[in-house]
């Protein structure tokens, strides 16, 4: 096999990166080449994401990488979902894209309902229910006016807004589309029905491809600034979720996935949706996979309660580092305290502190003594949510659960990972921590022929990246 090169960018809520992937005889290796903040907007109290700002810093990459003569032989870029951009009839970006954090969402779904009950909606999609989902998102900028949405000839997710801004190609990627709320199961396509509602038509909206198809390629004058040449941009599984559940280093179908992030996204691999009674009075969520499978999952508070509580200290000059956050959590374990992370309070309080504390204090628990007390709650309340969810999918699932595999940042943590595999009763697999960035390039590998399915990517990881097993202490 001659070395090939593939530039995955994972672009997640709080920070993006760029990982170089060569493929050989070998295997693959991986090195991270770019990293770059990204945070939301707040302007005149409405939130948005700084799109040309991402896409700067990938110019900026880009660029880097020409100078270092290193051959690119495709790229892909991955996102969180939901989030959307506006085209006008002469291709230009019509204002930055609103966030999901923005809380215009706020009773939205109730508005809704008066037009498309619940049940119909869900029976339709099989989407969990949440107020930024996508149609929630488009029925409030409908109704407020918005003047970018009202004018949009084409509305682009944000990793095809991404590639569209690097090559004028314009695609719907079926992954990222199907996080949107708008996506019948049993067509996989977008529903007339409900785009009316929000005002739109299928015409806003690309041709819907599969992870794998080519965007288009670099455009002319990226391609000659960056000395790169015209390098094509593949739309791999756009959904950052989706692209790093095709790096579980699973070997057979018997296992749930968690992929620990901002978000904790704990769910099953499925070939066909899970759509009844059941599953939507618990809230779960069927979303594009590759290769025609299911991401049959439920959404948890991650480590963005975490963040938060660790940007207000490091604004109060208490600086810590993730491993002596855990090494805190530990030594404050027999605190008692817990929290819903899934409670509505906490998707975007001004203090995430001081809105924990209050929480405790409803339920009668004693306020955190201290920093450490305030983590042993946080990563406790973690692992108990994470075994409830877990419960719920024993029942749900067409097979039986056998392990857990913690992928993403968040399975670097020991401690959690100990603490979750204690309340599952069942084995933790954790890793790879660069999950998403190895499912965009394994994704692109397989566009380029290097691979022939999800199993062969994931016996190809299993050989190469180093996982660490947890067992329950009885």
């Amino acid at each position: 096999m001659k070395t090939h090169r593939f530039l995955a960018f994972d672009c997640g809520a709080t920070s993006g990166r760029a990982i170089l992937g060569t493929f050989n005889d070998d295997g693959f290796t991986m090195e991270e080449v770019y990293r770059f903040p990204n945070q939301t907007l707040e302007i005149g109290g409405k939130y948005y994401w700084n799109v040309y700002g991402i896409y700067e810093h990938i110019l900026k990459c880009l660029g880097d990488l020409g100078k270092r003569r290193i051959p690119i032989d495709s790229i892909g870029i991955d996102t969180w979902g939901v989030d959307f951009g506006c085209i006008g009839h002469d291709g230009t970006l019509l204002g930055l894209p609103r966030a999901y954090r923005d809380p215009y969402t706020e009773g939205v779904p109730e508005k809704f309902y008066k037009v498309v009950p619940h049940e119909q909606l869900y029976a339709l999609t099989g989407i969990q229910i949440l107020n930024f989902n996508s149609i929630f998102q488009m029925f409030a900028q409908a109704e407020e006016g918005s003047v970018a949405y009202r004018h949009a000839k084409r509305i682009l997710f944000m990793p095809d807004l991404l590639s569209y801004l690097l090559t004028r190609g314009k695609v719907c990627e079926y992954t990222v589309a199907s996080t949107s709320g708008l996506m019948d199961q049993k067509t996989q396509r977008l529903e007339p029905s409900l785009l009316s509602v929000v005002g739109l038509s299928q015409n806003h909206f690309p041709d819907m491809v599969q992870p794998g198809e080519v965007v288009g390629k670099l455009r002319f004058g990226i391609a000659k600034e960056t000395g790169l040449g015209e390098v094509p941009v593949v739309a791999v599984a756009g959904h950052d979720t989706a692209s790093a559940i095709v790096a579980v280093p699973a070997e057979d179908e018997h296992f749930a996935y968690l992929s620990s992030g901002t978000w904790s996204l704990m769910g099953i691999e499925t070939t066909e949706p899970i759509i009844n009674e059941q599953s939507a009075r618990l809230n779960f969520t069927n979303e594009g996979g590759i290769e025609g499978t299911t991401r049959f999952l439920k959404n948890i508070t991650g480590m963005w309660l975490v963040e938060q509580c660790r940007k207000k200290w490091q604004a109060q000059g208490r600086d810590y580092t993730y491993a002596e956050m855990t090494e805190m959590a530990q030594s404050a374990k027999a605190y008692t305290g817990r929290i819903n992370p899934d409670d509505l309070r906490f998707a975007n309080p001004a203090d995430m502190e001081t809105e924990i504390q209050t929480a405790l204090a409803e339920q009668g628990f004693a306020a955190p003594a201290n920093d450490a007390e305030m983590l042993s709650c946080i990563y406790h309340s973690l692992a108990e949510r994470y075994k409830e969810v877990l419960d719920m999918l024993q029942e749900l699932a067409p097979f039986k659960i056998e392990k857990l595999h913690i992928i993403g940042g968040g399975s670097a943590n020991a401690l959690l990972n100990q603490w979750t595999a204690d309340a599952i009763g069942m084995p933790v697999i954790a890793g790879p921590t660069e999950a998403t960035a190895i499912g965009n390039l394994m994704m692109q590998a397989k566009a380029a022929g290097l691979v022939a399915d999800r199993w062969e990517m994931r016996r190809k990881i299993a050989e190469t990246v180093q996982v660490k097993q947890y067992l329950p202490i009885t």
